[in-house]
């Protein structure tokens, strides 16, 4: 348990500039970097767990910290506590509760993190409502009902502490034999700009921060491979 600090950026009567950045005066180095960071607890050592639960866990799991040493200058991120195993609402909802108690224990400044869950086609938790596939939006082109759909999902999730919605995927289809076409909305891009508009405002109308990807961390034009090795090349 760190001694929790106060100072201007307690104060509600500063601007949320002002009070940014007196906090941001007092952090350590190592106190700013743990704010990059997310634990994602997943399912060591469970012999009944079979197969993983997204596309590289192993590599993205590599070299990870028991969540007690994790926390120690504070944590961004808690990764899909509802979305890992088969949790209940009530128990899932409890576990949120206490590893957030435990991040804002272990700062000195009482910093929560921002629990975040995948979302694209309904909150991804044990009995949540599924709704249609990503494809689906696009054949529909109605964007007041995909922004109706998406408020929904917000709500769900907002309902139980979550904080941050992984949804919409905005990747644009170049060749139907990559791994994750499932997951878009067609390879039209002013379809998929139109339907994305509008995903965001519902899931966000519910006060929940959604998240646009994946962009330069995907390669749909690359198939067959769901997850192709990416390029850079530096502008002249």
């Amino acid at each position: 348990m760190a001694d929790h600090v106060t100072g201007p950026w307690n104060d509600p009567s500063l601007s949320v500039d002002e009070r940014v950045d007196a906090l941001l005066a007092k952090m350590t180095l190592e106190e700013k970097v743990s704010q990059l960071g997310a634990h994602w607890e997943m399912e060591d050592g469970n012999e009944e767990a079979d197969g993983d639960v997204a596309p590289m866990e192993d590599a993205m799991s590599a070299g990870k910290l028991p969540f007690d040493e994790e926390i120690v200058d504070g944590l961004g991120h808690l990764t899909r506590t509802f979305g890992t195993k088969p949790l209940s609402v009530p128990e899932g909802a409890a576990d949120l509760r206490r590893r957030q108690a435990a991040v804002v224990e272990s700062n000195r400044f009482g910093i929560p993190a921002i629990a975040h869950e995948e979302c694209l086609t309904g909150f991804t938790a044990y009995q949540a409502t599924v709704y249609p596939t990503s494809l689906a939006w696009g054949a529909t082109f109605d964007p007041e009902l995909i922004e109706r759909m998406a408020r929904a999902i917000g709500e769900d999730m907002a309902a139980v502490g979550v904080q941050q919605g992984l949804s919409p995927v905005l990747d644009v289809v170049r060749d139907a034999r990559w791994g994750r076409v499932e997951e878009t909305m067609g390879e039209d891009p002013y379809v998929i700009g139109t339907l994305a508009t509008s995903y965001v405002k519902g899931l966000q109308k519910a006060g929940i921060i959604a998240t646009l990807k994946h962009f330069a961390a995907m390669r749909p034009h690359e198939p067959p491979e769901t997850t192709p090795p990416c390029t850079w090349a530096a502008a002249s």
